[in-house]
């Protein structure tokens, strides 16, 4: 009788599923509807790894909620802190097309919303459809404060693919026992490395694994001969991960919520900001199987959480106490794992980028050795030589203002930034292999907020180097307000007489992962009026410094340009 009981309820459950995902996907809904949610940023004691803890949320959820919407939608979303911390919304991957205002980074285009304050964000998806996702952008809050945003094609437009059975949700993250906000500012003043995460999550669960975690398990019930869409999210601070089913292949459909030419893959590749939809068939023997996120280990001095986080693709009719199989992933530091799915992504369609180009940067990318000026160096300079980490785009280590940048631009406020961001770096040298220890450059990176201006509708082209100076590792870089075309990718230096670029099918990203000791190169044309953040992805590198800032004038015309602040903007 129970087990009767079981299978109707799971039954009830996934019509319900169904019924709720084709809802949105082909309601009734001409895809220009308003979508209100309502955000209580709030605490919440959880317990886990045996030990309990206060952590911010959004409404007590950890993962948070999700925001469902349609291509073309209005999404209003007020925000109401509960807590005594700062804080902004970033809604990761939407364009903020002429609603830059809403974008979250705190001092970039906001300030933080502060203790007992509350700010309503509005803005519509314009021409966007896909998997997204939101996250806190002060500090270190983005560790819990994170969910998924979907937004569905219009009403009767269908996938290129076959319609799946279900579509399910899988974000991945990280866990730790310290309070976030107590661990960057000691990582901060110890002038080092951070301490490693203390665990891996999938959906907020840990796994069997990790100790007092035998019931924290996230768990996919499946229906032989299924297929279903998983929408991979990677919220993590500071770790890239790999992602596998055992003795299933993944096809990857959707890259940073634009679609892909379909591309099969044992294993995928998230750093944090990406997603990826991926398209799974239950077309195994029934029976239990372990779904992984494991460290992608690029740093090469960098150390890592050893254990990973499991969840369970779990075949209906397996037995309840069935031994999971494990999920075969590739060596920690596979580089050639992570370029091959990185070659197989390719736009749905034929782009034709443009091959004129108006302005074009050459960006180095990569961490920093400081020269020590503490009291106490044995307390503040832990780096290196006993110096202090950096990290930086162009030797330009971004300092965050006191003021939001997008406020003293639009009311030309002067002092709190300078529009002098170099389009090269002050020199040039064996970016890869010519550091540290054969090279008399110079570590020390120069502190500064420098903003790089650009004219609306021009044509812009990112060469972004990896460098070596004090450590190769791949660099999710994401860009706020665009999407772009990655045109290239390669390793060693960047070599304009031999790199080879797609400007046919290149993928149309929002955050690309710059390779190990290699480059990548982007096109997008600056057609969005605004102050727009760009910086790598890992948050202590971000806390380092490694970002920048793009101006993009106003263009002619109400519809190229720069609306008033709303009205409830936070003050300082």
């Amino acid at each position: 009788m129970a087990n009767l009981v079981t299978s109707f309820m799971l039954w009830l459950s996934m019509v319900f599923t169904m019924y709720n995902v084709k809802l949105m996907a082909y309601g009734s809904s001409s895809g220009e509807s308003t979508r209100f949610y309502d955000f209580k940023v709030q605490t919440k004691t959880i317990t886990k790894l045996c030990s309990s803890k206060d952590i911010v949320t959004i409404n007590g959820m950890f993962p948070g909620p999700v925001v469902y919407a349609q291509e073309d939608d209005r999404i209003i979303v007020k925000v109401t802190n509960k807590t005594p911390f700062n804080v902004t919304i970033h809604w990761h991957g939407v364009r903020q097309k002429l609603s830059c205002w809403y974008d979250g980074p705190s001092f970039i285009t906001q300030c933080p919303i502060q203790a007992g304050q509350s700010f309503t964000y509005n803005f519509t998806v314009v021409k966007q459809k896909g998997t997204f996702f939101w996250h806190a952008h002060v500090s270190w809050l983005r560790g819990t404060v994170y969910g998924a945003m979907i937004v569905y094609p219009k009403t009767m437009v269908p996938y290129p693919f076959k319609v799946p059975y279900q579509e399910h949700i899988i974000i991945l993250g990280e866990y730790w026992l310290q309070d976030l906000q107590h661990i960057e500012k000691a990582t901060i003043a110890s002038g080092g490395a951070p301490p490693t995460a203390d665990a891996y999550t999938i959906n907020g669960h840990l796994g069997p694994n990790y100790n007092c975690s035998t019931n924290d398990i996230y768990q996919l019930d499946v229906i032989p001969g299924k297929t279903y869409l998983l929408r991979l999210i990677n919220a993590g601070l500071n770790t890239e991960n790999f992602f596998a089913i055992a003795n299933h292949t993944l096809t990857i459909v959707e890259a940073d919520a634009e679609y892909t030419k379909p591309f099969t893959t044992d294993t995928v590749m998230l750093g944090p900001g990406q997603t990826l939809n991926v398209l799974i068939s239950a077309d195994q023997p029934v029976g239990k199987y372990s779904m992984v996120a494991a460290p992608y280990k690029s740093g090469r001095f960098i150390q890592y959480q050893n254990i990973s986080a499991i969840a369970y693709f779990n075949y209906i009719g397996a037995a309840p106490d069935s031994q999971y199989l494990p999920a075969k992933l590739p060596e920690p530091d596979d580089k050639l794992a992570v370029k091959t799915v990185m070659d197989g992504l390719r736009s749905l369609n034929q782009v034709n980028v443009f091959k004129e180009i108006d302005m074009s940067l050459f960006i180095t990318i990569g961490l920093n050795v400081q020269k020590c000026h503490s009291k106490t160096p044995k307390q503040n300079c832990q780096a290196t030589n006993n110096g202090v980490l950096a990290a930086s785009m162009n030797n330009i280590s971004f300092v965050h203002p006191n003021i939001s940048i997008l406020e003293a631009y639009y009311k030309k406020i002067k002092g709190s930034y300078t529009e002098d961001f170099p389009d090269v770096p002050p020199k040039f040298y064996d970016f890869v292999y010519g550091a540290p220890n054969n090279m008399t450059y110079d570590t020390q990176s120069l502190n500064g907020t420098r903003t790089k201006v650009l004219e609306y509708g021009s044509r812009v082209q990112i060469i972004m180097q990896n460098t070596g100076t004090v450590n190769t590792e791949n660099h999710p870089i994401h860009f706020h307000g665009y999407s772009f075309y990655v045109v290239g990718y390669g390793t060693g230096n960047y070599n304009p007489l031999t790199a080879q670029f797609n400007l046919v099918d290149p993928p149309y990203m929002n955050t690309i992962g710059v390779p190990v000791g290699g480059w990548a190169v982007i096109r997008f044309v600056a057609d969005n009026p605004g102050v727009w953040f760009m910086h790598c992805h890992i948050e202590i590198h971000q806390s380092w410094g490694l970002g920048m800032v793009f101006i993009v004038k106003n263009g002619k015309g109400k519809l190229e340009s720069l609306p008033h602040p709303p009205s409830d903007l936070p003050r300082c």
